[in-house]
């Protein structure tokens, strides 16, 4: 569970230009169908071939771009390709989320949510907000941990062994007095949101906070986030919860649905 309960400074004009000119160089490699040379590149972007030279060797370095050394051309590398897969899958879940969140905080009259797994971390990637005058509010696209919260937990249960090994062989970190740091005691607590499907949270991420989620997956049953319903941890009563539960899972269920019927499509296979 996170968010926040309702009812920087700015960074040097040299760095502001150096991060536009590494984007632009980025951008336009990006937008072009061929391969292209530093000279080249140079002269689109009216910018010196030594500056452009040292952003490219970076952007390479990184695997962002792949150098051709024969024919001294640089092209979109392997990093790029992963950063706009994942882009383009977190849209997805958002899109096939969205209508089914708005169905949920209707029936729940609570703050819906959508998070995605990025790594070893979640962020949110949509909100569906209360019309209660006290309600939940998230923050999107900042990254949380996966061992505590009702979304993170839900998606933990689920991840791969090696994933779930990483996060719990390192720091369980108390980000309340409620958070759950025994690796043992998350461990189980993990096996019986597996058994029942949905994971509950009463203020482990952040004072004052419940919610119920389940975990989403794609048309490869790996799973790709969770749904959440949040608020006030005292609406968060168990007897809420037991009401909120069905209406998650069905929800959870039925986005998932959706993502296998896309990935069907994309494979060829008959959309039905």
């Amino acid at each position: 569970m996170s968010g926040t309960l309702v009812g920087g400074e700015e960074a040097p004009a040299g760095g502001t230009v150096a991060a536009a000119r590494v984007a632009d160089v980025l951008l336009a490699i990006g937008e072009r169908s061929t391969p292209v040379g530093v000279t080249e590149l140079a002269r689109q972007l009216a910018l010196s071939k030594a500056v452009v030279h040292r952003i490219l060797q970076s952007l390479a370095d990184r695997r962002l771009l792949a150098f051709d050394a024969v024919a001294r051309t640089y092209d979109v590398g392997p990093a790029a390709v992963l950063l706009g897969s994942r882009a383009l899958r977190d849209q997805e879940v958002r899109t096939a989320a969205l209508p089914v969140l708005r169905q949920m905080q209707v029936a729940t009259g609570e703050t819906t949510t959508v998070s995605g797994l990025v790594g070893a971390a979640r962020v949110y990637l949509e909100q569906v907000v209360s019309q209660r005058e006290i309600k939940m509010m998230v923050e999107i696209g900042r990254p949380y941990p996966l061992y505590a919260g009702s979304s993170s937990k839900a998606i933990l249960a689920f991840v791969s062994r090696d994933l779930r090994e990483q996060v719990l062989a390192g720091e369980l970190a108390a980000m309340t007095d409620q958070t759950i740091t025994d690796r043992g005691v998350l461990e189980d607590e993990l096996v019986a949101i597996a058994r029942r499907g949905v994971a509950v949270s009463r203020g482990e991420r952040q004072h004052g906070a419940g919610s119920i989620a389940a975990p989403v997956f794609d048309g490869h049953d790996d799973v790709v986030g969770a749904i959440s319903v949040c608020g006030p941890i005292s609406r968060f009563t168990t007897a809420v919860l037991r009401r909120h539960a069905p209406v998650v899972q069905r929800s959870a269920e039925e986005i998932s649905r959706v993502l296998a019927r896309r990935a069907d499509h994309d494979d060829g296979s008959p959309d039905g």
